[in-house]
């Protein structure tokens, strides 16, 4: 089932699961749980890990069946092996997930902030003083670079007097936080309230509910823009990571100099958003002139230098899009040899002959 499917199906009974990436109305459960995927609101929702409760997955040499009552200490937890398995192991059949009842009440809204140091301050207090379910449901902080392309490509009247309105007030544009919030309506009023009083303790100023509507509207769409501009010529590509609060300043460096080395006149756009209370995960767009002699190439050899630059600075290899192939041969700097060895034994015992998904995951 499809994302969309999903939600339709839940809704006529009143429940949304809340799983919501950008890929959302082309994947599906299986490839989420396959994945390790996170949505856009899993911030306060959780990701696709936190909401699996049991499923079944069928190997070449016997069925897995997991998951038993909310919570288990029966020896290390092979339900949390399977999820991000990538089809490494089995086939997964059928999957239980938790959901919870259709908010009565969602409320979306923008803030700016004064630059991405004061933001990386502010998400870091949102995640940790609020805590648990206080926390913003959805939480996304772009760059300086960012917030001006969002503000070109609105274009909307609202745009412009929201321009016009941090103009005056010395911010040009600063950085553009989304945040939303969902639940019963004193719950998102009393949420909404806590996180105003620190967004205006780190000098964030309220744009209102339209900013907040323009990203739901448009948050799906990023891929029908980058098909576009590949037409056009253009080098288009995301990465992604996540790294514990201290780490992330250094690491946002690390990577928009690293592109940049690479690809010459780069547009690197950036924003950070998933919040945990330990970290949080940044969400990288590239833009540079395509090498028109050998464009993958010219991709491979940016990716391989900015992986290398991301673990050396403390981030993880991938956040939610997965190992793969991109990643595959990264694999062994995060998990280290004996983690791999680890892996290699399990499929071994669960896929003798290599025959589900080769050369993802594992080489």
């Amino acid at each position: 089932m499809r994302g969309p499917r999903v939600e339709r199906a839940l809704a006529v009974r009143g429940y949304t699961l809340g799983h919501l990436p950008q890929s959302f109305r082309y994947s599906t459960v299986g490839g989420w749980l396959a994945t390790r995927s996170a949505g856009q609101a899993s911030t306060g929702y959780g990701r696709i890990e936190d909401l699996v409760h049991a499923l079944r997955c069928v190997t070449p040499t016997g069925e897995l069946v997991l998951g038993r009552g909310p919570a288990s200490a029966a020896g290390p937890d092979l339900l949390r092996l399977v999820v991000g398995s990538e089809g490494t192991l089995g086939v997964l059949t059928e999957a239980t997930l938790s959901v919870r009842r259709l908010p009565t009440r969602r409320r979306y809204e923008g803030w700016s902030v004064p630059d991405l140091p004061a933001g990386l301050d502010l998400v870091r207090e949102l995640a940790q003083r609020l805590g648990t379910g206080l926390a913003p449901d959805v939480c996304r902080l772009s760059d300086d670079d960012e917030t001006r392309a969002t503000f070109l490509l609105s274009g909307s009247l609202g745009t412009a007097l929201a321009r016009g309105y941090l103009a005056a007030r010395g911010r040009n544009p600063g950085c553009l936080a989304i945040l939303g919030w969902e639940g019963e309506p004193d719950q998102v009023a009393y949420r909404q309230r806590a996180a105003a009083r620190i967004l205006r303790a780190h000098g964030a100023l309220p744009l209102g509910a339209a900013a907040g509507r323009s990203w739901l509207h448009g948050r799906f769409a990023a891929p029908n823009l980058r098909d576009a501009l590949l037409d056009a010529g253009l080098l288009v590509e995301t990465l992604e990571t996540a790294a514990d609060h201290a780490a992330l300043p250094h690491l946002y460096e690390r990577i928009r100099g690293t592109l940049r080395d690479r690809l010459g006149r780069a547009l690197v756009l950036t924003h950070v958003s998933h919040l945990y209370r330990t970290g949080a995960s940044l969400y990288v767009t590239v833009l540079a002139a395509r090498d028109t002699d050998d464009p993958v190439g010219q991709w491979v050899a940016a990716k391989r230098a900015v992986t290398e630059a991301i673990l050396s600075a403390g981030g993880t290899l991938t956040h939610h899009h997965a190992v793969g192939t991109d990643h595959r041969d990264f694999l062994a700097a995060e998990i280290g040899t004996t983690g791999v060895a680890v892996l290699r034994a399990v499929k071994a015992t669960l896929d003798p002959a290599g025959i589900m998904n080769p050369g993802t995951l594992l080489a």
